[in-house]
């Protein structure tokens, strides 16, 4: 088991679980009055009216079944995703899916009124679809089916029963569009990062290939001829980069670590900076 994990939940996934946890059991106990929903949860309306709703409306549930599901999806495919992001990554890909649901929500309300949004959906929604995005082939057993289904199914599957039920003319009281933008946020993340990413590699190895050409017309000298090597401190820097470069090119570039991915891309950004 992975040392930062504690009863198999990474650090933040487990505090996520923990606050989930906790503001549901106010929810049942304390704070049962119906004011206490329409003060913290998002309702599109009011919702301008009421700006930290866009955040709030993600630790609130409808009731225990929907608190069960989405903390039991959280539970199993969240730690690797943090593992792979790295935690403050992870925890600001989860909030901001929750806001892309109540974005989407609040967007589209006068196509399809919405009254309350609760609950953690779209952002966990979103952790579903990350961990599809690194594991797509990954085996997931589902309850009732006889064989595991690749991870990429998975979603995709939920993904079209979602925009059924989000197009469906009667409402089943669940925030369907609010799924959806957590979709949608998490997709254009994503696809935005591995740009991203991609360009820090074809930048670096632009910037660190040796130069090969010769005048054109110069004639060959006998101080042009290759002279013993001398020892030379290497750089630090370009040994690291070289070390990353290398992996990408033996195990792709979804194998490096957080702490590698931020080096690629930090490198890259140093080097452009110094050719403008």
């Amino acid at each position: 088991m992975d040392p930062q994990r504690m009863f198999g939940m990474t650090p933040w996934v487990r505090r996520l679980v923990v606050a989930n946890l906790v503001v549901f059991l106010l929810q049942v106990t304390l704070f049962v009055s119906p004011a206490f929903l329409a003060t913290f949860g998002f309702v599109p309306l009011t919702a301008l009216a009421r700006p930290w709703t866009f955040v709030t409306y993600m630790f609130l549930h409808g009731n225990f079944l929907h608190l069960a599901f989405n903390l039991l999806a959280l539970f199993v495919f969240g730690p690797q995703v943090e593992e792979r992001m790295g935690g403050g990554a992870f925890l600001r890909y989860y909030l901001l899916c929750g806001l892309g649901g109540a974005a989407l929500s609040f967007v589209l309300m006068q196509f399809r009124p919405v009254t309350l949004v609760v609950g953690a959906s779209a952002a966990v929604y979103g952790v579903l679809l990350a961990f599809a995005w690194a594991w797509p082939d990954q085996p997931i057993n589902v309850f009732l089916l006889p064989t595991p289904i690749p991870a990429k199914w998975l979603v995709t599957f939920y993904v079209a029963v979602t925009l059924v039920l989000a197009l469906l003319p009667t409402s089943d009281g669940v925030a369907h569009l609010a799924h959806l933008g957590g979709f949608a946020t998490g997709f254009l993340y994503l696809k935005i990062g591995d740009w991203r990413l991609g360009r820090a590699e074809r930048n670096l190895r632009r910037r660190t290939e040796p130069s090969v050409l010769v005048h054109p017309g110069r004639a060959a000298r006998a101080s042009d001829a290759p002279k013993p090597p001398r020892r030379v401190e290497r750089d630090p820097a370009q040994a690291e980069i070289d070390r990353v470069l290398d992996k990408i090119s033996a195990r792709g570039i979804d194998s490096l670590t957080p702490a590698e991915r931020r080096f690629l891309a930090e490198m890259s950004r140093k080097m452009r900076d110094h050719t403008s």
